[in-house]
């Protein structure tokens, strides 16, 4: 059958186009960037031969990390032979990164880190092995990484730009590889064309086949270049035409996986036993194979005689000359046969102490049996200390199957089901909880369940479910009662979140029966009992008799360690808006963030950054949200994803979308259940209808909203709601409104609710009071974050003044609502200004608008870098902000002082005005 070498080149008749784009890759690297490709297709293709000849001949340096299937449920494998081969190298990452990489590879004790820092870490690892000339990472039979080692590398992949480095992915598009690679550049191999098939038939035949008859086995194969190759040596290819083979393909995994069958059948029972033996391990450990075969009365004579036959090549490590050689050799064995290899290899990694491979291998060699189960999580807990939520699923599902009928086997499959679900693996979640005995299960696994599928269900934007979330965690808190107070705590907390995501469209319990059963959630002794009361007193006391207690609460949340915090981004915002404070907000929120960032934990830092951006809607600044939503952007597509999961409607509201358009997202939003996001984008497009001066349609707009008031949002509002009531002619109803903010700017004495109180009461007064409101009301904002509605009340300071004819202070005012509206980013209310002034006769002055678009040329990357880079941080801190490199850091950064003809970051911060 010729060499490897042989037969790759021969794999590689008709792949030019192929070998053109993964030759494009090195070369791009050798001028100084890198880049990523993957190569799927099914068995057979060319993806070895198209990886092996990208490298072959190569002065760059080459790490090889092909996937095993014993290795699929073992966290961090391929990860772990990383780090071993640059080893040297770990000393050169930041503290953070290092650590998270020994941990995950076993070589460390520690917190399990989060995927995606060990991911931040490959990548710094593999840009200091580049050393200045290149490194290529090959990856085969990707399919068969363990996943977390799988997402750190589609990580990397996604986040090259300029280091030196190369990532070639190949393998088959199973167990959701595409999805994986979600956002790496893709190479989709087909079958060769026929032209190509011929001559590649001909050039491994013995000798040339007529035209008819390799036409007609280039068809029954489609072209596919390992069916072509082998089966140009045997006798059947002169009766593939006889056998009705020359119409459609076909399937060839199947048709070749019989050829090898046949293949191996001729040889003696020893080899063919060897041969199901490194079948069923796949690591390519000789040792380890040695001593199984040892076990079953084989011995090395026997692995060489099985790589004379052409099934495996035994140097540097086992491995069989195709993925569908294993795959026959193994389908083809019987149930006994594959079973007691798999004992053999058991006992083999025991004596070794290889304890996750030898509890995979006891998995599979018996039926029901609590003492492999037993051994499977204790292997599932090894996976979750080192970051492997995937693996540990993975491994407790399975231990779930082995178990008998029972408790055990129910705490198990709840437990997998979790794990699955904090990495997003939600098919496999849903399928462990629907398994569920629920009979078998105690009433804290049921309790369990039942937030696993409230959670599947707001995961996967199932209306009804996300409605029902909140009545859902109040029934998973009656479950705990009495046995576990933790998690009944937990899940009352919880039930606030879900609370916020549904809003008026929450279902199976009001708002005050869920602060009743939060009020007896406090009462246990637990950690959360002071945020707790602090959240039953937001929903059922009055503002001056819940204060105290809500300021608790924030106070507590507040002091949380950054661990803790960072999974607390709703509890923060919706304390911290009922109180006013949006200094405490704002604080709370980037300390989560920045805990979110330092561990790598970008699930909960997209949730995060969608909070803030929200949160500068409304009591900050638009450009602020602007760059929350930015930054949220990098963070899904780091992840994978192009776009967000729930679109942020109140930023689009604000920053100029067509009306059409928000109200369908709105509208859309709401259908899937999510009223907080419906809800504020109405809120937006009442800001719009003020900014447009259609003050009838902002009061209809907000009037319902209003009068069903939602916790601590609606008085948010409430400055709004006033203006539209007022110049709408609906005075009574307005005065009403603005006493009560009046009264809780009293009770809570926060400039931000001062500014907004005192602005609606201005603008309810009569005109020789008016104006001491509106003087303390920007007074008031200049204290606060919120530059938007300082903006608004320098505007109405000055429409006032126009109508009660002071023009020239009129105009002075509007200038200064002109600047701060531009500042913050609100252009939607300029036109309003430039209007009134244009009524004065007055110029705009041409007030710059510093942070309304990056400066000259820039990319918005590089505006982003170049911003971060003016307030002090340096190049790692701005790496681990966007989750890039600091060699990425540096470049954008040369670009940027190249276009701005600067040299110093100290000009930089000048010229962007920081």
């Amino acid at each position: 059958m010729g060499s490897d070498p042989e037969r790759h080149g021969a794999a590689l008749v008709g792949r030019a186009t192929e070998q053109a784009r993964l030759a494009a890759l090195l070369r791009r690297m050798r001028n100084g960037s890198g880049g990523s490709i993957a190569v799927l297709g099914e068995p057979g293709l060319g993806k070895s031969a198209l990886l092996a000849a990208a490298t072959t001949g190569t002065s760059l340096r080459v790490v090889r990390l092909d996937g095993y299937e014993s290795e699929s449920d073992m966290a961090f494998a391929a990860v772990q032979r990383l780090v071993t081969s640059l080893h040297p190298e770990c000393g050169m990452l930041p503290e953070q990164q290092r650590r998270a990489l020994l941990v995950a590879s076993g070589e460390a004790d520690g917190p399990p880190p989060d995927r995606y820092l060990v991911g931040l870490g490959v990548l710094g690892l593999l840009a200091a092995a580049s050393n200045g000339h290149g490194i290529v990472c090959t990856i085969d039979d990707a399919h068969l990484l363990d996943p977390e080692s799988l997402d750190a590398l589609a990580f990397v992949a996604r986040r090259i730009a300029v280091e030196r480095v190369a990532v070639v992915f190949a393998g088959r598009d199973e167990a959701g590889l595409a999805e994986h690679l979600g956002g790496v550049p893709q190479l989709v191999l087909a079958g060769l064309d026929p032209d190509a098939s011929v001559r590649l038939l001909n050039r491994a035949a013995a000798e040339p086949l007529p035209p008819s008859v390799a036409l007609a086995i280039a068809q029954a194969t489609g072209g596919n270049p390992l069916a072509l190759i082998d089966l140009a040596g045997e006798s059947l290819v002169h009766e593939l035409p006889d056998l009705g083979m020359a119409g459609e393909p076909v399937p060839v995994g199947r048709h070749l996986e019989a050829h090898y069958v046949r293949r191996v059948r001729q040889a003696d029972q020893a080899v063919q036993t060897w041969a199901l033996l490194a079948a069923a391990d796949s690591t390519g450990n000789i040792d380890l194979l040695a001593a199984a075969g040892a076990e079953l009365g084989l011995t090395l004579e026997d692995a060489d005689r099985a790589e004379v036959a052409g099934l495996v090549q035994l140097t540097p490590t086992v491995r069989f000359r195709h993925p569908l050689v294993r795959s026959a050799v193994y389908n083809a064995a019987s149930g006994v046969e594959r079973r007691r290899v798999h004992r053999a290899l058991a006992q083999a990694a025991d004596r070794a102490d290889l304890t996750e491979a030898e509890a995979w291998h006891a998995a599979r060699a018996v039926g029901t049996d609590e003492e492999v189960a037993a051994r499977l999580n204790l292997t599932a807990d090894l996976a979750a200390r080192r970051g492997g939520l995937v693996s540990c699923a993975r491994l407790l599902a399975r231990a779930a199957e082995l178990s008998p009928p029972g408790e055990a086997r129910a705490v198990r499959q709840v437990g997998a089901a979790e794990a699955a679900l904090a990495v997003g693996a939600a098919h496999l979640s849903r399928r462990l909880v629907e398994d569920l005995d629920e009979e078998s299960a105690d009433a804290v696994t049921r309790g369990r369940a039942l937030l696993v599928h409230s959670s599947l269900a707001l995961l996967r934007a199932e209306r009804d479910g996300v409605m029902s979330g909140s009545a859902d965690h109040l029934r998973a808190a009656d479950l705990f009662h009495g046995f576990d107070d933790v998690r009944e705590q937990d899940a009352l907390l919880r039930a606030f979140d879900r609370c916020s995501s549904a809003d008026r469209l929450m279902t199976g319990v009001t708002q005050a029966e869920l602060g009743r059963r939060m009020l007896a959630g406090a009462d246990l002794d637990g950690r959360w009992s002071v945020v707790l009361r602090g959240l039953a007193a937001l929903i059922l006391e009055p503002y001056d008799t819940a204060h105290p207690k809500v300021r608790a609460a924030f106070d507590a949340v507040l002091a949380l360690p950054d661990d803790e915090i960072m999974y607390f981004g709703s509890v923060i915002a919706g304390l911290g808006a009922y109180l006013w404070d949006d200094g405490g907000r704002t604080a709370g929120l980037d300390r989560a963030a920045r805990a979110a960032r330092d561990q790598g934990a970008l699930l909960v830092l997209d949730t995060l950054l969608w909070i803030m951006a929200l949160c500068e809607v409304y009591g900050g600044s638009l450009h602020r949200a602007g760059r929350c939503v930015e930054t949220h952007r990098e963070v899904r597509v780091a992840m994978g994803y192009e776009d967000a999961n729930v679109p942020n409607v109140a930023v689009m509201a604000w920053s100029g979308e067509p009306r059409e358009l928000v109200e369908a997202v709105a509208d859309g939003a709401g259908a899937l259940g999510f009223g907080g996001v419906q809800f504020s984008g109405i809120e937006g497009l009442v800001a719009r209808d003020l900014a447009d001066r259609r003050y009838q349609d902002a009061y209809q707009r907000h009037r319902p909203l209003v009068e069903e008031p939602f916790l601590q949002v609606t008085p948010i509002w409430y400055a709004d709601f006033v203006e539209s009531a007022v110049r709408s002619g609906h005075p009574d109803v307005a005065q009403r409104v603005a006493q009560d903010l009046a009264r809780r700017a009293a009770v809570n004495g926060m400039p931000w609710c001062e500014g907004a109180a005192q602005r609606a009461l201005a603008l309810v007064s009569p005109d020789d009071e008016a104006e001491a409101h509106y003087l303390a009301s920007v007074a008031a904002l200049h204290k606060t974050l919120a530059e938007t509605e300082l903006g608004r009340s320098y505007l109405l300071y000055g429409e006032w003044l126009r109508r009660v004819r002071r023009r020239r202070e009129a105009a002075e005012q509007l200038r200064l609502a002109l600047r701060h509206l531009r500042h913050s980013g609100a252009e939607i209310f300029v036109p309003r200004v430039l209007a009134e002034l244009e009524v004065l006769g007055a110029r705009a002055d041409d007030v710059e608008n510093t942070d309304a678009a990056p400066p000259l040329e820039l990319t918005t990357q590089e505006h982003t870098i170049a911003r971060l880079a003016a307030s002090g941080r340096t190049n790692a801190e701005i790496a681990a902000n966007l989750f890039i490199s600091p060699n990425t850091v540096d470049y954008h950064l040369r670009k940027v002082f190249q276009k701005l003809g600067i040299s110093s970051r100290r000009q930089l911060a000048d010229r962007l005005n920081a």
